[in-house]
């Protein structure tokens, strides 16, 4: 086991709760195992969608406007009123997801106002707190970043279209039912400044080694960032092995790069 016959290094490839909020990499940071990838500070606060969004506005990046609501606020304040005024903050169309929350689950797009209380419902299935946020109409686009010493660096952006337009849990994990295009069919500019968007949120949520940002390019060509993945998704679906594919590094030398910097921070 871990703690008889520990490894070099762990590579934690958890998704979701325990993977990517903290808990794992707490277990693995008081067992002095050294692992890759963001300590546990670092993933509680990308994990929570409000903080993370709140950090990297901050930062000059654009973020779309949101609320985080508890569930218990949601059902004390009354529903209805509540969520009427909300939406005249906000406007429509709005995105309802669970604030701490990962692979789209209990994600859905709300374009009238009469459909977000059963989006809440579904939202609140995954998680005490549901971010209501302003959906962005445009391309939606995945940037990795790598660091292998030198500081991080962008990967390739991968464009994503979901036959269904949204890119929810069935569509991120059922093969040929999403196409990719890597690097993403956006002018360089726009590919430069989403490029600049997921390293400054790297920095800012203080990731190490590796992370992908989720970003959506809207019809003025705006880069909006949506939310920040600390362990992104390794399976013959995912987005970073895709954009490994077209750098101009090979996935096993990212690899071996990771596990060496893990190695050296023991």
């Amino acid at each position: 086991d871990l703690l008889s016959d520990p490894p070099a290094c762990a590579f934690p490839l958890v998704h979701g709760v325990a993977g990517e909020d903290g808990s794992l990499q707490e277990v693995l940071q008081a067992i002095n195992l050294p692992f890759v990838g963001s300590d546990a500070h670092s993933c509680r606060r990308s994990f929570d969608k409000a903080i993370a969004g709140s950090l990297v506005s901050g930062a000059g990046i654009s973020v779309p406007k949101s609320i985080a609501l508890p569930q218990a606020m949601f059902r004390d304040l009354g529903a209805g009123g509540l969520l009427e005024a909300i939406t005249e903050q906000i406007g429509l169309p709005l995105i309802i997801k669970p604030n701490r929350g990962g692979s789209a689950l209990g994600v859905s797009v709300v374009r009238e106002a009469a459909e977000l209380p059963a989006a809440m419902v579904g939202a609140f299935a995954y998680g005490e707190v549901v971010l209501i946020q302003r959906y962005i109409v445009g391309t939606e686009i995945a940037v990795g970043v790598f660091d292998d010493g030198e500081g991080p660096t962008a990967l390739p952006a991968t464009e994503i279209v979901p036959d269904s337009g949204l890119y929810d849990y069935t569509a991120r994990y059922t093969a040929g039912t999403t196409e990719f295009f890597t690097p993403a069919r956006l002018p360089d500019n726009v590919l430069e400044a989403a490029a600049e968007t997921a390293v400054t949120a790297h920095r800012v949520l203080g990731l190490r080694d590796w992370s992908r940002s989720d970003l959506v390019v809207d019809a003025d060509s705006q880069v909006w960032f949506l939310e920040v993945n600390v362990a992104p998704g390794m399976t013959e679906t995912s987005l970073y092995p895709q954009e490994i594919a077209a750098s101009s590094v090979s996935i096993t030398e990212v690899l071996a790069a990771l596990v060496k910097r893990a190695v050296a921070r023991s």
